[in-house]
C-alpha cells in the first residue's frame, strides 16, 4: 500500500504567519510511533516555530510550544488538527 495523503493545508494570514498541516497514512508506524499516520503541523511568526507537531522518526509523536519540546499522545488525525488549532490560538496576538 502507498502512502496516502490524508490533508495538506497552507496558509499565510495578513500578518504573514505561516499555517500548514501535513497528514499522510503510511504503510508502517514511523518508529517510535505505533499508528500508521506520518504528519507535521507548523505555526511560524517571524521566522520563528511558534507552534508544531510531528512525528519525526526516532522521537516519535512530540510538539514544540513556545521553544519547548513535550511528548504528545497521537488518538488520530481529526484530534491531531483540533490540538494545533488550540495550540495557535491560544499564542496568536490580536
Amino acid at each position: 500500500m502507498p502512502a496516502e495523503l490524508i490533508t495538506r493545508f497552507k496558509d499565510i494570514t495578513a500578518d504573514g504567519a505561516v499555517l500548514e498541516v501535513v497528514i499522510w497514512k503510511v504503510p508502517k508506524p514511523v518508529p517510535p510511533s505505533g499508528h500508521r499516520y506520518k504528519y507535521r503541523a507548523v505555526y511560524v511568526v517571524d521566522g520563528v516555530r511558534i507552534v508544531g507537531f510531528d512525528n519525526e522518526r526516532g522521537k516519535g509523536d512530540h510538539c514544540h510550544l513556545d521553544g519547548e519540546q513535550v511528548p504528545y499522545v497521537f488518538k488520530n488525525a481529526e484530534q491531531l488538527i483540533e490540538d494545533f488549532i488550540a495550540a495557535v490560538a491560544a499564542r496568536r496576538t490580536v
